[in-house]
């Protein structure tokens, strides 16, 4: 079984920024990506980030390029997200995902097609 744990949420003031890490333990197993996703209150899980394993392609929803940035380390098995200039608009609780085989591109977006889920990490944005 495969454990994805996530860290590193918590409060900050528009503008600042946060660094989220979600670190994979258990059965090592060999992922095709790595995505985050965020859920607000009373909206539905979205889509934030997703990378590609073996060769660290990236993909951002419209709304986060520019400001966070996804990354991974292969030898830590960890992935991490780091949020810039942040906004009111991004407070959620942030999700870390893994996919296991290969799947489009486009695919990468859609929270049904990764096989692994964490916990989950509040953050918060204050104006």
């Amino acid at each position: 079984q495969v454990q994805l744990v996530e860290s590193g949420g918590g409060s900050v003031q528009a503008g600042g920024s946060l660094r989220l890490s979600c670190a994979a333990s258990g059965r090592t197993f060999s992922k095709y990506a790595m995505g985050w996703f965020r859920q607000a209150p009373g909206k539905e899980r979205e889509f934030v980030a997703a990378i590609t394993w073996n060769t660290g392609s990236t993909y951002y929803a419209g709304s986060v390029r520019g400001r966070f940035t996804i990354s991974r380390d292969n030898a830590k098995n960890t992935v991490d997200l780091q949020m810039n200039s942040l906004k009111p608009d991004d407070t959620a609780v942030y999700y870390c995902a893994g996919r296991l085989t290969r799947v489009v591109v486009a695919a990468l977006s859609i929270d049904s097609v990764y096989d692994y889920w964490g916990q989950g990490t509040q953050v918060t944005v204050s104006s």
